[in-house]
């Protein structure tokens, strides 16, 4: 075997360099998609989770006023659906990380004020 009998290695393509029109297409891996909820998912979960509570707690509120009548009940639970209209609001503009916590923590709040201060 000589030398010119042997076959040359291509050269490395270069990268400001494009590509032949006729080479084919290079493989593109595809894309991974990434794990979880993306944020129009995680806004609107939050949206429902909170117009759920808040129809829950006009509810209760409805059942404990029935039973007694009292500032106190009215203000607990008001404030906890007013903490709802706010955590729903904070998630139509993009801070649903901050309406998840505070509803959370509202949420822990009423309840605690509700075995705490309402007989």
């Amino acid at each position: 075997m000589t030398a010119s009998d042997q076959e040359t290695p291509a050269p490395a393509p270069r990268a400001d360099v494009p590509p032949p029109a006729d080479a084919p297409a290079p493989a593109v891996a595809p894309v991974a998609e990434p794990e979880g909820l993306t944020p129009r998912q995680a806004r609107v979960l939050r949206i429902a989770v909170a117009s759920v509570v808040l129809v829950v707690l006009g509810a209760v509120l409805a059942v404990r006023l029935a039973s007694r009548t009292s500032v106190l009940v009215v203000g607990v639970y008001g404030l906890a659906m007013i903490l709802c209209g706010v955590v729903i609001e904070l998630s139509r503009h993009g801070r649903t990380r901050l309406g998840t916590y505070l509803l959370g923590a509202g949420l822990v709040a009423a309840l605690a004020a509700d075995w705490l201060l309402l007989p």
